[in-house]
């Protein structure tokens, strides 16, 4: 009896993880370098979800700093009839908030895999 409650915790656990990591479905995954192309698009919207200090640190001028923790409240700041191109430091963060936008029904988004980090 215990193994079966074992395997059915660690099923759980692995499901929860997965989830929590995996890319959220309809959300484009773009690299660094596809980045530098489409930094070049005037009917995009670039949001950096980091925290401001680390956004004043080290920025693209581009992007727009709304942190993730915010970014529910300033949503109503985006249109949802453009494209959103989401970055943080990692990849993580970014990737939690393609998840808040796209149940505040966000359609266009797109994520940069890696963020600041494989831009650098």
């Amino acid at each position: 009896m215990d193994v079966i409650i074992n395997i059915i915790i660690v099923g759980l656990v692995a499901f929860f993880l997965i989830n929590k990591f995996m890319p959220v479905k309809g959300v484009k995954q773009i690299s660094a370098s596809e980045l530098k192309k489409e930094l070049k698009r005037k009917d995009v919207q670039f949001i950096d979800v980091r925290t401001s200090g680390e956004f004043s640190r080290n920025k693209i001028n581009t992007f727009k700093n709304i942190p993730l923790h915010e970014l529910s409240q300033k949503a109503s700041q985006l249109s949802k009839e453009k494209e959103v191109v989401v970055i943080c430091q990692s990849g993580m963060r970014s990737n939690k908030a393609t998840k808040v936008l796209r149940k505040m029904g966000f359609q266009k988004i797109t994520n940069v895999k890696g963020g600041m980090s494989a831009w650098n």
